[in-house]
This record gives C-alpha cells, structure tokens and sequence, in this order.
C-alpha cells in the first residue's frame, strides 16, 4: 500500500516546514531543502527529524 496523495499534500518537513514527496521506490519521503529522506516503514512515515537520514549528492 502507498501512502495517499491526500496525505502527501497535508505533510511538511518537520524541519524546514517545506514540501516533501514520494521517492522513486515508494519507501520515503524526500525534503529536497534539508537533502533528507524520511523512511516509510507499516506504511508509516517515520517523520522524526533524528531518524531522517541524509540524502547524498
């Protein structure tokens, strides 16, 4: 299951408050503004700023 795009229009980088969307692989969320990826694990987006992991490039 995917994450709805409902849910990806109310969501925000908890950090910069920017825009965020979908990877390729449907497996994260992607703040280009901070270069952070946010996991979706259960079809759960893991939006906690210490577990967001740097996007390298």
């Amino acid at each position: 299951m995917t994450i709805s795009q409902e849910l990806l229009d109310i969501l925000a980088c908890p950090k910069c408050k920017g825009d965020i969307y979908l990877n390729e692989t449907n497996d994260g969320l992607i703040c280009d503004r901070c270069r952070l990826l946010y996991e979706i694990k259960d079809d759960i987006p893991i939006m906690l700023i210490d577990e967001a992991k740097p996007i390298e490039g």
